[in-house]
């Protein structure tokens, strides 16, 4: 891509809405959420404190037991990262989790993006509890900034806090609205939803447009758009528009965000956590970028304990025609994480009859 297209890209990405109101407007109904309380908990839910590497498995099941859900967090664990030393899992995989494993509960959960303050307190003062991944800064650890969970729990205006059970730093924890717009914003402001099966309209009126993904993947854009219009160095608000434009499946114009995110510098476990720019540059071609990250990865003392990291190296070596060596790294991710379907998917691909895949 020459240097005048790619600041084409970025002008119109910054500049641009990527649909106006009137594309949106009406496909879904707009329905009117009552007027919620100016401070509100979440009560009959139980606490319990990580294990190595397990804020997902844990704050998930601290979740559920608001729903009488009677097991901990070995066995969310034992699907969702069966290798203790994985240092990721992903909303995808919680809410499949949910969906497809906890059968002796009428519970599902959702995952949306550019969620606000606002709608996290609705959500709780309707007695969805909610998840959100964030970025965590622990002063006490020299690495600095890594991927972490927090269960919304309740808030206060008066206060403006809100509560939250942390797995890592313990039960009913005060977050300032400030601080947890600041660290959200890391994760796209991604959140997940847990509601019992027959409260799914209730939950949807509550989402308004956002109950729809198309929508909320156009609004989360949106939301990214004009946070890098407000501060053009905002390398989070980059990265989100790259992450929400692969969703949209415009990989060129989510490449030159990514690429301009990562010019204006990300954390170095970014990849651990967050593989938008894995996606992007798969479809743009750009495997040398791609081998470049997931080598990153496997050198920086972390990443080797990720599966998405064999698994692009793995659509690499097959894009590049070598089946043999892409098999051996899809293996890999699989030997890591059995349940991690989307490796499986691509062995699938190079031993069928066509040879199609990812």
């Amino acid at each position: 891509m020459t240097l005048l297209k790619s600041l084409t890209i970025l002008l119109t990405l910054i500049l641009v809405p990527l649909v106006s109101a009137q594309d949106t407007a009406g496909i879904l109904p707009t329905m009117t959420v009552p007027i919620i309380p100016v401070s509100y908990q979440l009560t009959d839910l139980s606490f319990e404190w990580q294990q190595w590497n397990n804020c997902g498995p844990a704050t998930l099941t601290t979740a559920l037991t608001y729903f009488d859900y009677a097991d901990r967090q070995d066995r969310a664990a034992q699907w969702l990262k069966p290798n203790f030393e994985d240092k990721n899992v992903s909303p995808w995989q919680m809410a499949e989790f949910v969906n497809d494993h906890v059968t002796e509960l009428n519970v599902a959960a959702k995952v949306r993006y550019g969620g606000t303050r606002d709608l996290l307190k609705r959500l709780v003062a309707n007695n969805f509890p909610v998840i959100i991944e964030e970025g965590y800064d622990p002063p006490a650890d020299p690495q600095g900034w890594m991927g972490h969970y927090l269960l919304i729990k309740g808030y206060d205006d008066a206060q403006g806090v809100f509560t939250a059970h942390d797995s890592y730093l313990g039960p009913d924890r005060a977050y300032a609205y400030d601080e947890i717009d600041t660290f959200w914003q890391h994760f796209n402001y991604v959140y997940i939803t847990l509601y019992p099966a027959n409260r799914e309209a209730e939950l949807n009126a509550i989402l308004g447009d956002d109950a729809d993904e198309q929508q909320n993947i156009e609004r989360s854009f949106e939301l990214a758009r004009a946070e890098a219009v407000a501060d053009n160095t905002d390398a989070f608000a980059w990265f989100n528009m790259g992450s929400n434009l692969v969703m949209l499946d415009k990989y060129a114009e989510a490449a030159t965000a990514f690429d301009q995110a990562r010019t204006l510098g990300l954390p170095w476990r970014m990849m651990w956590y967050q593989f938008g720019p894995f996606e992007a540059y798969y479809h743009t071609g750009r495997y040398d970028d791609m081998l470049a990250l997931g080598t990153s990865n496997l050198n920086d003392g972390g990443g080797e304990y990720v599966e998405e990291t064999y698994y692009y190296i793995g659509l690499v070596r097959g894009a590049q025609g070598e089946p043999d060596r892409a098999r051996i790294q899809f293996d890999n991710a699989l030997r890591f994480n059995p349940n991690f379907l989307p490796a499986q998917e691509a062995i699938d691909a190079l031993t069928s009859p066509t040879g199609e895949g990812s």
